[in-house]
């Protein structure tokens, strides 16, 4: 291994509809603990769903995401970013999925994406060979199959580097053990192959 591939990646990690979480600060705590830099923007500015303790439920978060705006959510997140280095890997929980859909294109250099519970779009502009990952429960209304083959069929076209990772019997949000979704095997699948992901990405990035 040379010096580049030694390199930690840097990763963005982008929140749930539900807030900057636990599920995202652990995950994040996880990837440094590989090695990796990693940044978690707080597109709420502390703002969380349901109350004060108690778990969160679909419409607190869909009530949460109306309340604060999507217009206002993407600009957030485009500041967070701002002066992170333009090779830096995308990630996102589920609506976090949505900002990368809306950065992507912007930030065409990223040397990897995943998308956690949701998938996206791969922009045409992107380097051939780029890793991308979609993680994403069977049978999951939040990632219907027109939009896991969308995905698919654009990252074919982008001559991105795609794999499409399903997981039968989890939930929707099975990465996260605060939830009833929350499935501890889909989980660990889930993340060692981002780390794949990682260690791919990480050899891509210019120093």
């Amino acid at each position: 291994m040379n010096s580049c591939e030694r390199e930690p990646a840097t990763v963005i990690l982008f929140h749930s509809m539900f807030g900057l979480r636990l599920v995202e600060l652990s995950a994040a705590r996880r990837l440094r603990e590989s090695g990796h830099r990693v940044v978690t923007p707080d597109l709420f500015a502390g703002a969380v769903a349901g109350e004060q303790g108690a778990t969160p439920v679909l419409e607190d978060g869909f009530a949460l995401m109306e309340r604060i705006g999507w217009d206002t959510i993407v600009t957030r997140a485009r500041a967070a970013v701002r002066d992170l280095p333009a090779d830096a890997v995308l990630g996102g929980f589920s609506m976090g999925v949505g900002v990368i859909g809306s950065l992507w294109p912007g930030r065409p250099r990223a040397a990897g994406v995943f998308c956690l519970h949701a998938t996206t779009t791969v922009p045409e502009n992107i380097p051939s060979g780029t890793p991308v990952q979609t993680h994403a429960a069977i049978d999951d209304p939040f990632a219907p199959p027109g939009q896991l083959a969308a995905f698919q069929t654009s990252a074919a076209h982008a001559g991105a580097d795609a794999t499409l990772h399903t997981y039968p019997g989890a939930g929707h949000f099975y990465t996260d053990p605060s939830l009833p979704d929350h499935d501890p095997t889909a989980t660990d699948r889930t993340w060692q192959h981002v780390d794949t992901l990682l260690h791919n990405a990480r050899q891509r990035t210019s120093h």
